[in-house]
């Protein structure tokens, strides 16, 4: 029998590599290789060890090597199939069977079909092993091909818009002794007053009371410069708009790498370290707030990163990765709200503390008195308002506590902002958005508490791309004059395809 008819199995080694190097492939401009290495591993070393156990019994390369190839294609597809079935409800009497429930069955179905049949079969499965060599190199090939494309055609960036700034510092004048610890604390999604009232119909004016009481200034029915977290947090940490990023990447581009960079070596941050703040991050596990590599302390709260949530959620263990997910995302809000306020005594200052906070943004973790929930299968977006209120009232209660104690400790009067990086999105539509959605997805809380008068520098309309101009140059004396506040929207699948609706938001 010729060498090429008794070639080596391959393709189960192969077929378990695909979809984590798939998956990389498709993410690649904001996912580090490093969250694709471990599992790519993983699946690699249970793929082998699969195959030699196997083998060891059987004695036939062939056929083991298509028994591992069977078990990580039902693996690894079963949550594709869940996704295509978004929405599916059986109901059951007093219960509704969702998707997962109806393919798990039939999973186990197949595979109880296919593996007798490959220990039974006499037919030569050495042709069949050929070909699913040649099948799985070109599929891998292919995802290879996408990422050593994306690296060659990737515009860089070579740094913050805002250096000049941060490398010119302050005036000797505007650096007062004692420097104020900067809490700057992103609430994902967290609406504006205006839109809780009118979308949601729920009354937040006892939290924006209390929040007055304290001090703080709340911009009244604030607006987000953008309508997606990345390009919103780009560009308040940047103190610039990202509108260039149409001509330089395209429109129809989705490369989030340059934003990402921004995020995570931002012209604030430079300022700040500059004049000898030290920056403290703390994680996510979500994209350019995952981690980050310039901060003087990034504070890990929670195990899974994004990539692995998305990957172990392609599979046949979605259920059970769900609910361990679930755990996991309210660990690091949790972890993140507990540890805020301890920063001021384990890490010497003055601090820039940023925190981006997951919540209320889905999924839906918290009841409002932080109990854990568990949504139905198939939620759908309509059914989200039983739900965004109760996990806003809880993130509500949580940064009242939060407050309480960095004001009450504090030995020098912080700076606490408090703001969402984008509106809520209850109204979906296609095409042209109407004027509700646009003031849906781009109305956020904006609060500011700042010592020494500070308030009086800020004005109704300011929006997040000026927060840092003005407060580097009221506190450091930089000169960073404001810009004009304007809003734009766009979606994901086309994030730089700008929409003005700053006008519209003003009700012209």
């Amino acid at each position: 029998m010729s060498l090429l008819k008794k070639s080596l199995p391959l393709h189960p080694l192969l077929f378990a590599a695909y979809p984590v190097l798939f998956l990389y492939a498709q993410n690649v401009d904001f996912t580090p290789l490093s969250d694709a290495l471990l599992p790519m591993i993983v699946v690699l070393a249970a793929a082998l060890l699969l195959l030699l156990a196997l083998y060891a019994i059987l004695r036939d390369a062939a056929r083991a090597g298509l028994l591992v190839s069977l078990f990580a294609l039902l693996f690894f597809s079963c949550g594709h199939f869940v996704d295509l079935l978004e929405g599916f409800q059986l109901p059951a009497g007093q219960f509704t069977i969702g998707a997962s429930a109806v393919l798990l069955p039939l999973w186990a179905l197949f595979l109880a079909l296919g593996v007798p049949f490959l220990l039974r079969t006499r037919r030569d499965l050495y042709n069949v092993n050929n070909l699913l060599n040649v099948v799985a190199a070109v599929l891998i090939l292919f995802s290879l091909a996408g990422i050593v494309s994306y690296h060659l055609g990737r515009v860089s960036w070579a740094g913050s818009a805002g250096e000049e700034i941060a490398e010119a510092g302050p005036s000797d004048e505007g650096v007062a002794e004692g420097l104020p610890d900067i809490y700057y604390i992103i609430l994902d999604a967290y609406t504006s007053q205006e839109i809780l009232e009118e979308v949601w119909d729920y009354d937040n004016s006892e939290f924006v009371n209390y929040l007055t009481e304290k001090g703080f200034y709340v911009v009244p029915d604030g607006n987000s410069n953008y309508a997606i977290t990345f390009l919103s947090l780009a560009s308040s940490l940047n103190m610039e708009y990202l509108n260039h990023l149409a001509e330089t990447l395209g429109p129809d581009s989705t490369d989030r790498s340059i934003p990402h960079e921004m995020i995570q070596d931002s012209a604030v941050v430079r300022f700040l370290k500059a004049v000898g703040y030290k920056f403290v991050h703390f994680q996510t596990g979500w994209g350019p707030t995952a981690r980050n590599p310039h901060a003087d302390r990034d504070v890990k709260c929670g195990s899974v990163n994004e990539f692995t949530e998305v990957l172990v959620r392609t599979t046949i263990l979605r259920p059970l990765a769900d609910r361990l997910i679930s755990h996991d995302r309210r660990e690091v809000v949790l972890c993140t709200f507990a540890t805020l306020a301890e920063v001021q005594h384990t890490i010497e200052g003055p601090r820039f503390v940023f925190a981006h906070i997951l919540i209320p943004h889905p999924p839906f973790l918290f009841g409002p008195e932080g109990e854990p929930i568990q949504t139905e299968a198939g939620l759908q977006t309509k059914d989200w308002s039983k739900y965004y209120v109760g996990q806003l009232e809880f993130v509500s209660a949580k940064v009242e506590e939060l407050v309480e104690r960095i004001l009450s400790e504090a030995d020098t009067p912080p700076m606490i902002i408090l703001q969402a990086d984008h509106g809520s999105k209850l109204i979906r539509e296609s095409g042209e958005p109407t004027a509700e959605m646009l003031k849906e997805r781009l109305g956020v809380l904006n609060a500011y508490h700042l010592p020494d008068g500070g308030e009086r520098f800020l004005y109704d309309s300011i929006t997040p791309v000026n927060t840092f101009r003005v407060l580097l140059s009221v506190y450091f004396g930089a000169d960073y004059e404001p810009l004009e506040d304007r809003s734009y929207f766009s979606r994901l699948k086309q994030p730089y395809d700008f929409l003005d609706a700053t006008d519209t938001l003003a009700g012209h």
